[in-house]
Formats: C-alpha cells, structure tokens, sequence
C-alpha cells in the first residue's frame, strides 16, 4: 500500500513539474525588431544589444528577435505594422512619425539643427518632450529613444558647390515632405525611391544622386557608384526607436525594461556614429573618392523661407523654440 501511495505522490509530483514548466514556456514573450539598415550597420549591432540587455533584464521572460535590411517590409509597411502589432519594435525616421504627427517631424527638415551638439540638447528639451507625447496621443505608439543618425550629404557624379549645382539634378529621396525640401529650394528634382532600391538606380543611372550621412554611404557602398561626396550637411538627423501599443500592454511591467535596453542602444549607436563621421573624410578619400567641402550658407539661405511657409506641419512658436535651444 505504502508503495502504491509512493509512486502515486511521485506520478503527481512529475505531473506537477511538467506543468510548472510548459507554463514558464508558455509565459515566455518573444517580440520581433523590424528595421531596414543592413547587418553591418551600428543600428543593426545596438539592436542585438538591446535584446541581450532585455532578456537578462526580464530573466528570460521576454526575448526580441531582430529582423535587418527590410526582412519584415520597408519603413512605410514597418510603421503600419506597429498599429497591427505584428511587428513589436522598429528604427524609423522621424519624417516617418511626421506622417501621424506632422510637428514633430521638424528636426528631420533642412536646417532645422544646427549641428549634433543642438540635435543633443533638442533630444533631451521640453519641447521633444512634448511633440513625443502628442505623437503618442494620436497613434498609441510609444517612442522609446532617439538615435543620432548622421549628418545628411549630397553624393553625385559632379561636384556640387553652390545651390546652383542641383538645378535639374535627378536625386533619390525618402517618399516625405521633410527630405524633398532641400532638393525644391535648390532647384532639383526629389525622386522617392525605397532605400533598398538606390544601388541600382545610381548604378543605372535611375537617379543623378542621393542623399545620405557618411556612414550610410559607406555601409550602402553608394561610393562605388558615385563619384562626388558633397558636404552639404543640409539634415541632421535622426532614428526614433517607437514601440507598438500592443506590445506595450502584453509586456505589463516588463515594457519598462524594454524601453530601457532600446535607450541603451540608442546610446551606444550615436557614440559610433559620431566618430564614425569623424573618421570617413579621410577614408573616402583614400579610396578615391572627390570629397567637397561645401559652403553651407548659400543653401541655408535658399531653404530659410520653407522653413517659415504656411506649408510646413509646425506652428511658428514650435519653430522658435527649437531654434532657442542652445547647442
């Protein structure tokens, strides 16, 4: 009897088990990264990091897989994907938000930032502060961190010196109104074009030119087809890191963790791309490249009146206060 009674606590004590552990299986959360940069990128190994600094933080309870160079869609299907919540967490370009939130696109326009140290102070001011909440208000999503991206440059196959360079220039784009200003005040013509697409049509001849920060250049090879790298540095721009509000909820207390492991990365990619830019001058121009140093008056004075137009998405004291900011 006693036997019996043995076996049977031992049975149940095994039932027990397994049950305990198919529920921590079953409790496990895995939420997927979607972004469009290339594995090589700063982006893409930050990413990484934050799903290393995630799941030790939630002890395993959550995992983030990171899907790179537009595995899940390109940056218009990865922000819509965010309402769905089929995709939990994205890099996107704060032109991107601007489509949901028009104002707080203002830092992804022309000379709008002075510089990296202005983009610094305006990540961390009242106003971003505020422009981040209303965004939030209108779409549910939650932007977790801001990523500097670099400072945007014309590339072409001619030198481009003055606004009158760009007259009649055919140059790839982002399909928003932020990164087609430049190109209207200079003269050119903004092509929209999805990233993944630019290679090819400079190689073919699609497309005269692009814009994109140094470092893109190079992790996208767009030198290899270009002759000029021309340092207009008409945007300084940005990543947003933005999570869904679905995964906001199913995460409970651990979307505290997650917001924390994305400012992290945020952190660690801006350190690199900042003395990535520091290097890459010297390093286009050893590979052969013709890299102009560019005075930028002239262009901020061609877009100076856009910026103060009825067409753009901000009312004129968002604008002031921006510029108020101290680098």
């Amino acid at each position: 009897m006693n036997s019996i009674i043995l076996k049977t606590t031992k049975v149940l004590g095994a039932i027990t088990l397994s049950a305990l552990m198919a529920s921590n299986v079953f409790a496990q959360e895995i939420i997927r990264f979607g972004h469009v940069y290339e594995a090589s990128t700063p982006y893409h190994a930050a990413a990484l990091r934050a799903a290393e600094l995630l799941e030790k933080a939630t002890e395993g309870r959550v995992t983030m897989n990171v899907f790179p160079a537009s595995q899940l869609g390109k940056e218009s299907a990865l922000n819509e994907a965010l309402g769905l919540g089929t995709v939990d967490v994205i890099y996107t370009g704060v032109a991107f938000l601007g489509q949901s939130y028009g104002p707080i696109s203002i830092s992804d326009y022309p000379f709008t930032l002075r510089s990296y140290d202005h983009w610094k102070a305006y990540v961390a001011s009242d106003l971003f502060a505020e422009l981040s909440s209303e965004y939030n208000k209108v779409t549910g999503n939650t932007i977790a961190a801001m990523t500097y991206y670099g400072s945007r440059h014309v590339t072409s196959n001619k030198p481009i010196l003055k606004p009158e360079d760009m007259k009649g220039l055919k140059i790839r784009t982002p399909n928003a109104p932020a990164y087609q200003m430049f190109p209207k005040a200079t003269g050119a013509n903004p092509t929209p074009m999805a990233f993944a697409e630019v290679y090819l049509a400079l190689q073919q001849g699609v497309v005269d030119a692009q814009e994109n920060p140094l470092p893109t250049i190079k992790f996208k090879k767009f030198h290899e087809v270009q002759s000029n790298i021309n340092l207009t540095g008409h945007i300084t721009n940005s990543l947003a890191l933005v999570v869904s509000p679905i995964t906001m909820s199913k995460l409970g207390d651990d979307a505290d963790k997650l917001l924390q492991a994305l400012r992290n990365a945020a952190a660690e990619s801006s350190d690199e791309i900042v003395q990535s830019e520091a290097d890459l001058v010297a390093w286009f121009r050893g590979e052969g490249v013709t890299v102009n140093e560019v005075d930028r008056a002239p262009f901020i004075a061609a877009v100076a009146p856009s910026l103060t137009s009825a067409d753009v998405p901000w009312s004129s004291d968002i604008y002031d206060r921006l510029q108020a900011i101290k680098d």
